[in-house]
């Protein structure tokens, strides 16, 4: 494998990390310029990043491993899918490894991690959070699954940069009626994944409604920094994976510098009118009761069950 290949598992993981809060930075100022308000600006959540990292950090009476492990186990699993997904580059160190199920698996690790450090700290909040929080991954994680093996399908392997380069080669596929219902079901999956609207609100402020600031409301300093960082970053990845599988333009099929440089900006500008999209329509949308959450993720899940039927039959399998 070439240096190049190495810079590309280099440069996605530096772009989603260094990127991540200024996403949710220009998402915020979408949101707040279509509200009429001035906002805080793109680079607020690097301002609050900072902050927090020199503050203290403090741990609630009676909290064990769990909650300690939690911050750092949820940016690790995040990284690690950063590097796994193809982002920038389908020919990588890792694209033999990039399997959809192991990095499903990762991002409900860090759900999972979460979720426990909110049950151990013996809150009302934070068990109700983390009970909602299961709930919804319950739901969401099979909709990922199916959403992607539909458009595995055809390519006869789970492998995620072997289904982006025959998306390459093949960008037709994605005008399939499978394609455009797995479109949706996995759109829907990212935003419950994310915490967004109308599954959501992650500005919220009425702890009856939380899902995840339930969890991690006794969290603070460094590991509250760690949390929102993890939070933004997969975000960012999920927005990425979305536009690597249904609009895989630009992305580098082989191990060439000029190609990788413009897959960074490729991906940078998608990923920037994916979320700048997603903060225009979370106006337009009011949070869901949580009793209709489920009704939605069955809708997603259906969608993308269908996708699998259709992708079957119309691959002639």
């Amino acid at each position: 494998m070439s240096a190049v290949g190495y810079a590309a598992v280099a440069g996605q993981i530096a772009v989603v990390v260094g990127g991540a809060p200024l996403l949710t930075g220009l998402m915020r100022q979408v949101r707040a310029r279509m509200e009429g308000r001035a906002g805080a600006g793109v680079l607020q959540p690097w301002r609050d990043t900072r902050k927090l990292l020199r503050k203290e950090p403090i741990n609630p009476v009676g909290t064990g491993p769990a909650f300690r492990v939690a911050p750092a186990l949820l940016v690790a699993t995040t990284v690690v899918v950063a590097a796994l997904v193809p982002l920038l580059s389908t020919d990588t160190p890792l694209a033999g490894r990039s399997d959809l199920i192991l990095v499903v698996g990762l991002l409900a690790l860090g759900t999972v991690a979460l979720a426990l450090a909110g049950l151990d700290t013996g809150t009302a909040f934070g068990g109700m959070g983390a009970s909602r929080e299961m709930t919804i991954a319950a739901l969401v994680e099979p909709t990922l699954l199916m959403s992607v093996f539909a458009l595995s399908i055809p390519t006869g392997s789970t492998n995620l940069p072997a289904i982006v380069s025959g998306a390459v080669h093949e960008p037709a596929r994605f005008a399939s009626p499978a394609g455009l219902l797995a479109t949706a079901a996995l759109a829907v999956a990212v935003l419950a994944e994310t915490g967004r609207l109308p599954v959501d609100n992650p500005s919220t402020h009425l702890e009856l409604t939380m899902v995840h600031e339930a969890m991690v409301l006794e969290y603070a300093g460094p590991d509250l920094a760690l949390v929102e960082l993890g939070a933004q970053m997969r975000l960012t990845v999920l927005l990425g994976l979305l536009a690597s599988l249904f609009a895989p333009w630009g992305i580098a099929t082989s191990a060439s510098a000029a190609a990788l440089a413009l897959a960074l900006v490729v991906f940078v500008a998608k990923v920037a009118a994916l979320g700048a999209l997603l903060a225009a329509a979370e106006v337009f949308w009011a949070k869901l009761r949580l009793f209709r959450v489920p009704e939605l993720l069955a809708g997603s899940f259906l969608l993308a069950l269908l996708a699998v039927t259709a992708s079957y039959f119309l691959s002639g399998e």
